[in-house]
């Protein structure tokens, strides 16, 4: 069985593992306290623009050198940033374990340099037009701007065209400096992993992030005020579109709350791809294209969504009976049969997904960074076999009814 471990080094950065010496892979990857909802205005889309910036080279690395010693340690290396982290992390051989921590350390020490910084500037700016292209065409953005406000979580992770394009390097340069700090920084690791070797190649590595210059805190928003490039109309017109996209937000449990467990088998009784409520009802009878529920859990807070897709035509009448089947789970609860093969379908899916060291390690991370945490697989093996139709139904009833706040793209 895995073993779980952890330590805190003297300049406050945290490690944790879940080490098994039967595994062929080792997963690493430093779990950063810098997203969307750490931002103001001006610094809006910087957590992931600082993510793009990491891979441009370091005192000790060129941007190819970077590219070359992650192709070289095989395996896979990626990194993403949402509204509460930046993450950065590969999957390799054991063998290979001291080698990718002194690539991904360095890495967490880029060297920021002007002509890096405008020209990823314009591959954001693609980036961004690329998805703003793309059904639904944004739908999904404006409804969290919507829902939570154009700041915090609601604040795109991308930012906006106006904001890539007005932001400076030296604002980067202190937002780096503000977030990117020992103490907002966790190191996760999984499979099989040394862990004193870890620890001691890390805390020589990063000994110096702790004399990081501390920037001062930026100006607080005018919450009056619009940030650039945020409309926040509940209709997106997409003039070429052929299908109408339609997305709502309401209530559900943050990532501590007891209740997440119950809506996460909801959402598989309710909207999953095969089997549910909504694809008897809707997908099935060639209704829609789309007609899917899922919970998204943040820190201290969560959301409901709701998503159908089908002709315009058709949305109306789609609607109704979407809000049909939500109506009649808020109202009546499930069934025990509906409940079991939800349980079963997500522990067979936790216990597969759990044998990748790799798959392990953002649950471990994230979980750290954000909570401080730790939960083991057979923990959230018996908190999804502990859900009761009285809880699930309980939960439907809470987070099922209620104004919702709803945005359409369509022609």
């Amino acid at each position: 069985m895995p073993e779980f471990k952890q330590a805190t080094l003297s300049n406050g950065l945290r490690i944790v593992a879940e080490t098994d010496p039967r595994g062929y892979s080792a997963a690493m990857g430093y779990f950063v306290r810098a997203g969307a909802r750490d931002e103001v205005d001006f610094e809006s889309g910087l957590s992931h623009f600082l993510e793009h910036m990491m891979f441009k080279g370091t005192a000790r690395r060129s941007a190819a050198d970077v590219n070359r010693e992650l192709d070289e340690l095989g395996g896979n290396s990626n990194a993403y940033t949402s509204e509460e982290q930046t993450v950065y992390y590969a999957t390799v051989l054991p063998k290979f374990q001291d080698r990718l921590v002194d690539l991904l350390t360095d890495m967490l020490s880029p060297s920021l340099a002007e002509d890096d910084f405008d020209t990823e500037r314009q591959v954001i700016l693609e980036e961004i037009a690329k998805y703003e292209d793309q059904p639904p065409f944004g739908a999904f953005e404006r409804a969290m701007e919507i829902y939570f406000g154009p700041r915090g979580l609601g604040r795109r992770v991308l930012g906006t065209q106006d904001s890539i394009r007005a932001v400076t390097a030296s604002a980067m340069r202190d937002y780096f400096y503000r977030r990117y700090r020992p103490e907002n920084i966790v190191l996760a690791a999984t499979g099989n992993v040394d862990f004193d070797a870890l620890v001691a190649q890390v805390e020589t590595a990063t000994e110096h992030w702790a004399a990081r210059p501390i920037p001062e805190s930026p100006s607080a928003d005018d919450p009056n005020a619009l940030p650039a490039g945020v409309a926040l109309d509940n209709r997106i017109a997409t003039p070429d579109a052929n299908q109408a996209y339609l997305i709502r937000m309401s209530p559900g449990p943050s990532m501590t709350d007891e209740d997440r467990f119950a809506t996460r088998l909801l959402a598989s009784v309710v909207g999953d791809e095969g089997g549910s409520r909504l694809f008897w009802e809707l997908i099935d009878t060639g209704r829609a294209e789309v007609a899917t529920v899922w919970p998204q859990e943040f820190l201290d807070t969560g959301s409901w969504f709701s998503y159908l897709v089908c002709a315009p035509d058709d949305l109306e009448t789609n609607r109704r009976l979407f809000d049909g089947v939500i109506g009649r789970v808020a109202e009546k609860g499930i069934e025990q049969d509906e409940l079991s093969q939800a349980i079963n379908k997500s522990v067979a899916g936790l216990i597969m997904q759990s044998e990748r060291p790799g798959n392990r390690l953002f649950g471990l991370g994230s979980r750290w960074l954000t909570t401080g945490k730790y939960q083991s697989l057979d923990d959230q093996l018996d908190r999804l076999r502990g859900v009761t139709t009285d809880k699930a139904s309980a939960a439907a009833a809470k987070y099922f009814v209620g104004q919702a706040t709803e945005v359409i793209a369509a022609g």
